[in-house]
């Protein structure tokens, strides 16, 4: 049996159709027969050459949905047909002090899927079954791909801006509510945990490109109360902003919109410099972190969530050969919501 993938051979060239074997899953992974695979920006910095070190070649995608085909010895939890996904987070070593100490995401010797291990841009992957997880039969494929990384690095970014538990919660003594909550660059991500923090009761505002009145739209009907340029500034003085829009210099924009206290989190794997800026903008207790990958943890809250928040994805399906078309909107900003590859 054969499988088809798109791989990318050599950074900055365009994907290539390959026809492979289709591998037997080895000890403790599953193969899995893939349904759908999002188009992720992290896919667009590897094939564009800006991740160091990929194993090339190298099948891009990391949101994967599909089904189990077959199981590797020792495999437990899962069963042939059942319906699962894939994230980019594919191996962690289990010993370093990062894994030791309950922050897998920063292991010192990850594996990631579609940039050191093969993804989901094929007819067939393998993973391993650790890094997988079971997903409910409602919804469809396409519109589930989403979820496995734009919304768990969005997740993951929103509980570092300070959200926690199901609603706002009350401040504790030195640490204030986060009830204005700022999203930069209206992708994927955001157009994900926009719904999420609407539905928390928070007030949601989206940046976009300046001018794109119909990001802007979009950002309101999924529950923003405000929407505008990148270029401008908010109504209020935000709680905390998430730039998920890989462009360095909207970090001092975001400071200048953060209230004293407040917290710029930067969502994405690369970005580009961030300009040098006064010092007067970070100054009075304004924090500048970053997002690094994911845990398995972040994963299995975010999932209970989705339902009950009743998020709905926005989707582009391409067939899995147009992968290469799918990499061009990404990066020419023609897209609403999420691309997604139909094998």
């Amino acid at each position: 049996m054969h499988l088809r993938a798109m791989v990318l051979e050599r950074p900055r060239t365009p994907l290539v159709m390959r026809e492979r074997s289709v591998p037997s899953p080895a000890a403790g992974e599953i193969l899995v027969k893939v349904a759908a695979c999002g188009v992720c920006r992290t896919d667009l910095h590897v094939v564009d050459g800006e991740l160091p070190h990929p194993r090339l070649p190298i099948v891009p995608g990391h949101e994967i949905v599909g089904r189990v085909a077959a199981m590797g010895e020792g495999v437990a939890g899962f069963a042939i047909g059942e319906r699962v996904g894939i994230p980019w987070l594919g191996y962690t070593c289990g010993v370093c002090p990062y894994c030791r100490t309950g922050r897998e995401n920063l292991c010192d010797r990850p594996l990631f899927t579609g940039y050191t291990r093969d993804g989901g841009y094929a007819t067939h992957t393998v993973a391993d079954a650790r890094y997988c997880f079971p997903l409910p039969e409602r919804g469809e494929d396409a519109e589930i791909a989403p979820f496995l990384c734009a919304g768990l690095i969005g997740w993951r970014s929103y509980r570092m801006a300070g959200a926690e538990g199901a609603q706002p919660q009350r401040a504790e003594a030195n640490e204030a509510p986060l009830t204005a909550l700022g999203l930069y660059g209206f992708g994927a991500a955001a157009h994900i945990l926009a719904q999420v923090a609407a539905w928390q009761g928070r007030r949601v505002y989206a940046f976009t490109r300046s001018g794109d009145s119909a990001a802007q739209a979009f950002a309101r009907s999924l529950g923003a109360v405000w929407a505008g340029g990148s270029d401008e500034m908010p109504p209020e003085p935000l709680d905390a902003a998430i730039i998920f829009a890989p462009v360095g210099a909207l970090v001092p924009v975001a400071l200048k919109a953060v209230k004293k206290g407040g917290r710029v989190v930067c969502g994405g794997i690369h970005m580009s410099d961030i300009p040098s800026f006064p010092y007067r903008l970070l100054w009075e207790e304004r924090h500048v972190v970053s997002v690094a990958n994911l845990t398995r943890a972040d994963a299995r809250e975010f999932l209970i969530l989705v339902p009950q928040a009743g998020v709905r994805t926005e989707v582009t399906r391409y067939p899995l050969q147009a992968a290469n078309r799918a990499l061009a909107d990404l990066r020419g900003g023609r897209l609403q919501g999420a691309a997604v590859l139909i094998p």
